[in-house]
Order: C-alpha cells, then structure tokens, then sequence
C-alpha cells in the first residue's frame, strides 16, 4: 500500500500544505478533529518516531510552536493538543511519522473521536491563511 503522506509529498496526490522547508511540511489533516487540526510530517518516510534519529525528531517538534501559533491566531482557538501516535494498536492510521496539532475552544470542550471531513474549498482557504502568516 502507498504511503498517502509521501503521495502528498511527490505531488501525486492533493494536500493542503500550509508550512514547507527542506525536510519537512505541514497540512491540515483532512479528517479533522476540529477546526485548524494540522500534521507536521518530515519529508523522509520513517514509520514510527522511533525509526528517526534524535536530531530529526527535534527538528520535527521544533516547528510545532510556529504552527500551532500561527493556527491559533487563523482560528481564534482557545488552546490546542498534540498527538503523536506509532503503530496500529496506537492508532496511527497512517504510518509515515507525523505530529497532530489539534486546536481546542473553550465553548465545545475536548473531543478525541468526533471527526467530520472538509470540503476542499474550506481547506484551502485556511490553508491559504495559516500559510500567510508563517
């Protein structure tokens, strides 16, 4: 089975990219939790964190507090949660390592499972903003 990440990453499939350097991008996950849920995803395929290296895992998670800020200030959420899953029985849907950035709002409270899907229109347009202001 082809990894959707790096069908994303070869530009075979469409992803709403909203940070991207040499070694890594950020889109928003297509099945969010919320409004705003981002994955930041190192452009080398490893299955679980603990397939990196250390550098690589700090360079993954040192770009979390210019995306989650720059979301939060798109979406006007309240707070926000990161998720980092390896394995099935984790619940790592896809296994190509990446982090959730889940914006949280004070007035629907915190849920893990509810997910709707997003049509593309409203994804890139927030894609388009979160993008701007990185």
């Amino acid at each position: 089975m082809a990894c959707i990440f790096c069908e994303i990453l070869s530009g075979k499939r469409n992803g709403h990219i909203i940070y991207e350097d040499e070694k890594h991008i950020a889109i928003l996950d297509k099945y969010p939790i919320d409004i705003g849920h981002s994955l930041v995803i190192p452009k080398e395929h490893h299955e679980r964190i603990t397939d990196m290296d250390s550098d690589s895992v700090g360079d993954m998670f040192s770009l979390v507090p210019k995306i989650a800020n720059a979301v939060i200030s798109v979406t006007g959420a309240d707070a926000f949660s990161l998720g980092q899953n390896n394995g099935r029985a984790a619940k790592q849907i896809i296994p190509h390592v990446h982090v959730h950035i889940i914006p949280r709002y004070n007035h629907k409270g915190t849920i893990w499972t509810k997910r709707a899907i997003s049509d593309d229109a409203e994804l890139s347009e927030l894609a388009k903003k979160i993008k701007d202001i990185i």
